[in-house]
This record gives structure tokens, C-alpha cells and sequence, in this order.
């Protein structure tokens, strides 16, 4: 499932709340550099999903309007620009697109990856006693793994924000079956999401009156979120930000849940300060 709604040919589409995910990145990324600027680490942006820089909102079928994707925000910070940008992007003819964008700021040490983000993220090699950065990871479906967020927590020093794709998931689901009856592949893919089996601990059991096993999906979408939460905090520590924003479709049904995590243990107290004013506002 797209992240800013739905995907036609190259361009990415979205609605209100897009541009409110957008501007809460956008607000840290201004608030990380500023307070970085004094300091000696040279700063990465790593936009994980990049597209193609450009998103088109779009009101109804004959009126559409475009804004400004994460990576061509983060190409904007002027008060302490980053020292380099570097945007991942598995499709080819969007790197294309990205490339032609960046030609607009050609003062910026920009480095597209055309790569599949996962393999890019776990074979990145930098010296991060040197570097400090932001990780934006807005998958368009279900993509990124945990093997791969457990890689960043391990860097320590990368902030990561990422947008948990909850209606996406609790598709992958049965509603009042056994765990066991999901599909092979799902279940999979599940297990790559979360890291492990925790998903099932959605389930209940009980017997019938045959003594029969019986399961039963509890919590919703709020256990799928916490679940996932609870892994994250086991895996960051105190680095692990409780706050975070859900972002709901226009029935009012949750679609993501943007969550927080901090790279360097002694940025603990500022990023957490930073994104919690962020989320909270």
C-alpha cells in the first residue's frame, strides 16, 4: 500500500495528511541541523524511499497540485545544509526523475542509489564517529525488514523516523482464525517485519465445547502498533521516542503510525525534546 495514497505511473499522490508527515519531517530536519551546527560531525540526510522528490495532491479529478517530497526538502535547509543527501530509490525511470529534480540545487553533494533500500541500509559503511544523521524510512508498502532497523540502531548515530504501514499489515491478517492459518508467505513476511513471531501475540486462545483449540484476533490495529513499539524500545533503550502520530484515511481509519527513534545515546535528551515538541504539536 503506497504511502501517500496511490501511485500512477511515476507520480506519487497523496492528501492532507501527506503534507502534515511532510512538514513534520521537515521541521525536524530544520531543528537537527541548527542544533548540529556548531558541532563537529559532518551530517547525512538518508531518504530510504526517495521517489521521485515531487508529490501531487490531488482534491478531485480535475484539479491537482504539487508539493514538495521529503528529499527535495531536505535538499532546501539552508541554515546548516547536510553534508551530503543521499536518496534510495529501487525504480529506475524515478531515480531518473530525482536526478533531473537535484539539477535544481547544484550547490548540494547529492548521491543516488538506484538499490532496493534494505540491501542498501545493511551494507552502508561510514565512519560514524564522524558522521551524525537523519534516516527517513516512508516504505510504499510493507518493505522495510527489521534485520534492517536492528543495522541503524546498531550505527548509533542515525535518527530514524519511520512510518509503520498499520492498514497494510492488519490486511495480512485473519480476523477470528488460528495464527497457523495465515499463508506461508505472509506469515513470512510478517516475521521479517516485526523480527520475530510477535505478531501472533494478537491471537487468544481458548477451547470449544469439544475441547477444540479456538483463536480469536484481539487489540486491532492499537496491539499491531504496540507490538511493534515494544520491539523497537527492547531494541533502542531509552533512545526509543513513546510518542507517536497516527495518520487516519477519510473514514477515519488508521493508515500509518510515524514513530521516532534516536541514533546516539548522548543526543538522547535534544532529539527526543525536538521530536516529542514535533509529535505532541
Amino acid at each position: 500500500m503506497p504511502t501517500d495514497g496511490c501511485r500512477i505511473g511515476h507520480a506519487r499522490f497523496g492528501g492532507a495528511w501527506t503534507k502534515t508527515k511532510l512538514d513534520m519531517l521537515e521541521s525536524y530536519l530544520n531543528a537537527y541541523t541548527t542544533a548540529l551546527k556548531k558541532k563537529a560531525f559532518r551530517l547525512v540526510y538518508i531518504d530510504a524511499f526517495a521517489g521521485t522528490g515531487r508529490i501531487q495532491l490531488r482534491d478531485d479529478e480535475d484539479t491537482a497540485a504539487f508539493l514538495s517530497g521529503s528529499s527535495e526538502r531536505a535538499m532546501k535547509i539552508t541554515d546548516k545544509p547536510f553534508d551530503r543527501l543521499v536518496f534510495v530509490e529501487k525504480d529506475v525511470k524515478r531515480c531518473r526523475d530525482l536526478r533531473n529534480l537535484c539539477k535544481q540545487y547544484p550547490n548540494r553533494n547529492m548521491c543516488i542509489k538506484n538499490s532496493e533500500a534494505n540491501k542498501y541500509l545493511r551494507n552502508l559503511q561510514e565512519d560514524w564517529h564522524k558522521w551524525r544523521g537523519v534516516l527517513f524510512l516512508d516504505p510504499f508498502a510493507t518493505e522495510v525488514e527489521w534485520a534492517t532497523i536492528e543495522t541503524i540502531a546498531n550505527f548509533k548515530a542515525l535518527d530514524m523516523w519511520i512510518l509503520f504501514p498499520v492498514s497494510a499489515i492488519a490486511r495480512m491478517l485473519p480476523l477470528s482464525r488460528r495464527p497457523d492459518d495465515i499463508s506461508e508467505e505472509w506469515a513470512e513476511r510478517l516475521t521479517r517485519i516485526f523480527g520475530d513471531r510477535s505478531w501472533e501475540y494478537l491471537y487468544e486462545g481458548s477451547t470449544n465445547l469439544f475441547g477444540d483449540p479456538v483463536y480469536e484476533r484481539i487489540s486491532g490495529v492499537s496491539g499491531l502498533v504496540k507490538i511493534y513499539k515494544d520491539n523497537l524500545e527492547n531494541l533502542f533503550g531509552s533512545r526509543f521516542h513513546p510518542k507517536s502520530k497516527v495518520f487516519y484515511n477519510s473514514r477515519h481509519s488508521p493508515l500509518f503510525e510515524l514513530i521516532f527513534c534516536v541514533g546516539n545515546p548522548k543526543g538522547i535528551k535534544l532529539a527526543r525534546s525536538i521530536a516529542g515538541h514535533i509529535l505532541k504539536n
